[in-house]
């Protein structure tokens, strides 16, 4: 199949499944070709890892379809927030405090406002980067209430072994606790499980480039 079969496939079985979730297109070690091939399908969310490969990627793209909205989903160093401010629209591993000063500065010296997801250690895996579940609602609060950055959801990567379903669960009920909407949950081999237990915007990118 190709990288369009594969994308339709994908969005298909998204909506069948929920009309209020939606796909973020992971295009990272993607060239800015294949890249054209799903902005030309009208697509506009997509995701990266590494802030420098986003920068010289799209640049260029987002001028030619400003509409396009960049994610960042892969961990974020504190001396690459600045870099990361000027490209993303959304960031999905907000999960520290340092980090979390520093975009409010960079908010407070500009007219932009990015989105924000807090990144959720949900299984307390210590290999694994994220805000302790029993953290989180006092990091949430600090974020909106004292940062006033505009975090709209949380986001969590489960484990790789087992099913993840509780995992999904147990972000869900944060969110609710914390009055959030938004959830990023779901990759390529757990999206369907995400979006029946609330997710919003899943991070596919292997089952549709390979």
């Amino acid at each position: 199949m190709s990288i369009i079969d594969n994308y339709n496939y994908i969005t298909n079985s998204i909506q069948s499944l929920s009309k209020k979730t939606s796909l973020i297109v992971v295009t990272k070690n993607q060239n800015p070709e294949v890249v054209k091939l799903l902005i030309k399908e009208n697509h506009l969310h997509f995701g990266e890892n590494k802030v420098q490969e986003s920068l010289s990627k799209w640049e260029k793209l987002i001028s030619i379809s400003p509409e396009i909205k960049l994610h960042l989903i892969g961990k974020l160093q504190s001396n690459k927030a600045k870099d990361a401010f000027k490209i993303f629209h959304y960031i999905h591993t907000l999960d520290n405090e340092k980090l979390a000063k520093i975009f409010e500065k960079l908010e407070n010296n500009s007219s932009k406002k990015i989105k924000y997801f807090v990144q959720v250690n949900i299984a307390n895996e210590p290999q694994k980067n994220g805000i302790s579940p029993h953290q989180a609602n006092q990091f949430i609060k600090y974020c909106i209430n004292d940062l006033k950055l505009n975090v709209i959801g949380l986001m969590c990567i489960p484990p790789i072994e087992g099913n993840p379903d509780q995992h999904f669960k147990n972000l869900a009920e944060l969110a609710r606790v914390n009055n959030l909407s938004e959830l990023s949950m779901g990759m390529s081999n757990d999206y369907e499980i995400a979006i029946k237990n609330g997710s919003t915007f899943v991070r596919v990118g292997s089952k549709i480039f390979n």
